[in-house]
C-alpha cells in the first residue's frame, strides 16, 4: 500500500459517530476517505469545515462497487462506528465489517456485541466502546503507527475471510430451508 489513508464506506447517516470521528481527524495522522451519501451528509461536510479538515477529509460521495473496492483495497484502516442508540445499529453487523474484513484491512470499529462474537474469534478490528475524539484519534493512530498490531489484525482478516463467505453461509441458508420447506 502506497498511501495510509483511512477509509469509511457505506450511508452518511445519523448514528454512525461522524460528531465524533470528524473532530478526531485533527489528531490523525493519515486522511479520512469517505465514500457514500445519506441523510447526515450536509450536516458532515458543514463539521469539515468548522474543523479546518477540508483537506484532510475527502468526501466521494457515491462510488460504484468496483470503485468502491480499489479504495478498500488500497486503504490502511477501515472504520465502522456507530452509535447504540438503536437496537438495529446495537444487534446488526454491517456489509462494511465484512468488506474490510475481506478486503485484509484492520478497522476501528464499535464495541457491540455482534461485533465482539466475532473479533473474540478472529481479531479483525480494534473494537472500542468511547467513541470520544480523543479516544478514536488514539486507536486510529495506534493502527497507522503500530506495524505489530497492524500486521496481526491484517492476518486475522485474511484467516477470518475463509470462515465467513457467502459460500459458506449459502450452505447454512439452503440447510435451513431444508428444516422448514416440505419435500
Amino acid at each position: 500500500k502506497k498511501d495510509k489513508y483511512i477509509l469509511y464506506q457505506g450511508a452518511v447517516n445519523e448514528g454512525r459517530s461522524f460528531e465524533t470521528i470528524i473532530p478526531a481527524m485533527k489528531f490523525v495522522n493519515a486522511p479520512l476517505i469517505i465514500c457514500g451519501d445519506g441523510n447526515f451528509l450536509n450536516q458532515a461536510k458543514k463539521l469539515v469545515s468548522e474543523n479546518g479538515l477540508n483537506d484532510k477529509i475527502i468526501f466521494k460521495g457515491y462510488v460504484p462497487p468496483e470503485e468502491l473496492q480499489i479504495y478498500t483495497l488500497k486503504a490502511w484502516v477501515g472504520i465502522n462506528l456507530l452509535d447504540d442508540k438503536g437496537l438495529n445499529n446495537y444487534y446488526s453487523l454491517a456489509n462494511r465489517f465484512f468488506d474490510y474484513m475481506h478486503a485484509g484491512l484492520p478497522q476501528l470499529c464499535v464495541d457491540l456485541p455482534a461485533y465482539r462474537k466475532i473479533n473474540d474469534q478472529f481479531e479483525v478490528a480494534v473494537l472500542i466502546s468511547d467513541l470520544s475524539p480523543e479516544n478514536i484519534a488514539r486507536h486510529l493512530n495506534i493502527l497507522l503507527e503500530d506495524a505489530e498490531i497492524y500486521k496481526r489484525l491484517q492476518q486475522n482478516c485474511m484467516a477470518a475471510r475463509e470462515i465467513f463467505n457467502w459460500q459458506n453461509e449459502e450452505m447454512k441458508l439452503i440447510n435451513f430451508y431444508k428444516t422448514i420447506l416440505p419435500g
